[in-house]
């Protein structure tokens, strides 16, 4: 069984009379990719802020790293990269000077780190381009570098998709599964976008209303929701002969449009993309997509429509 490197005891926060945070009783294993959804004022954010040492709990406890006192926290959270908010950026200044002026901040030694962070998120060509016309994508992935300054093991991202574009939103995900594969970082990633992050994650906390309601892994989800590849080519006929011969397997459905339901191989999209493609189909359309996603979500929170 993997260590875990957050584990929280009945943690609770109270604002103004009302608990935004009830008793929650999570655990993060080193490794995983935690998807944390809930409605925007779910509890979110104020679960974040307590784990970070932003705002303190009115009630329980967690660990971070095995500690869990004041002293062995503040400790611990120097293994930890996050993006709360959005990205902190200096508009006026490069993607290295953005680097070098929180590294000064963050008190690491040597300036060796900053190419080497700037190469890892993709923006070493940036040269004396300003923060302020970087598009959505790039200043994401700056607020990434800034995270990943120090080479922390756990990153904490609060809505890192908000406001991307499509291609932003591709980006950012390849970039995260890479940090967490090659580079072994486990990750919570806060968002209300469950389609994104059910590309992403390996394990999920449902939050409403302040309280954690359930956790599980994607396999559990997988099975508690029909998934499939959600596929559009040029040639849907040939299509479904080289889904038969080269991948064998009848799990598919042909829809009226053309459309290809495949219900094998979920768990890897790549073959199936790169099989097509070298049988020299065109994909117009091609992603994850649940059947009961959404109403699963839906109806674990009480029926509420989620935004």
């Amino acid at each position: 069984m993997k260590a875990s490197i957050l584990k929280t005891d009945h943690l609770s926060k109270k604002y103004h009379g009302k608990m935004a945070l009830d008793k929650v009783e999570m655990s993060i294993a080193k490794g995983s990719i935690y998807g944390f959804i809930g409605q925007n004022g779910a509890g979110k954010s104020t679960f974040i802020r307590l784990i970070t040492g932003l705002a303190s709990p009115t009630a329980g406890s967690f660990e971070l790293f095995g500690q869990n006192s004041e002293q062995g926290l503040i400790q611990a959270r120097k293994r930890i990269g996050t993006i709360i908010e959005g990205p902190a950026l200096y508009p006026h200044m490069t993607a290295a000077e953005n680097l070098e002026a929180h590294r000064l901040l963050k008190g690491i030694p040597g300036k060796e780190c900053i190419e080497k962070t700037l190469k890892l998120v993709g923006l070493q060509d940036t040269g004396r381009k300003k923060a302020k016309n970087f598009s959505l994508g790039m200043k994401q992935r700056l607020g990434l570098a800034i995270a990943l300054l120090g080479d922390p093991e756990f990153l904490i991202l609060d809505e890192p998709i908000n406001g991307l574009d499509p291609m932003g939103v591709i980006e950012i995900r390849e970039l995260l599964k890479k940090l967490n594969k090659e580079h072994e970082i486990t990750m919570l990633i806060s968002s209300h976008i469950l389609s994104e992050l059910h590309l992403l994650a390996t394990h999920y906390g449902i939050i409403h209303e302040g309280k954690l309601l359930e956790q599980l892994s994607a396999k559990e989800l997988n099975e508690k929701c029909q998934q499939y590849l959600h596929i559009k080519v040029d040639q849907p006929n040939k299509a479904t002969t080289v889904l038969e011969g080269q991948l064998e397997t009848s799990e598919f459905e042909v829809m009226a449009d053309g459309t290809i339901k495949l219900f094998a191989y979920t768990d890897s999209p790549g073959k199936v993309s790169k099989t097509l493609t070298d049988e020299g189909l065109i994909l117009e359309q091609f992603m994850p997509m649940g059947e009961e996603l959404e109403a699963y979500f839906t109806n674990r929170i009480g029926g509420v429509q989620h935004g």
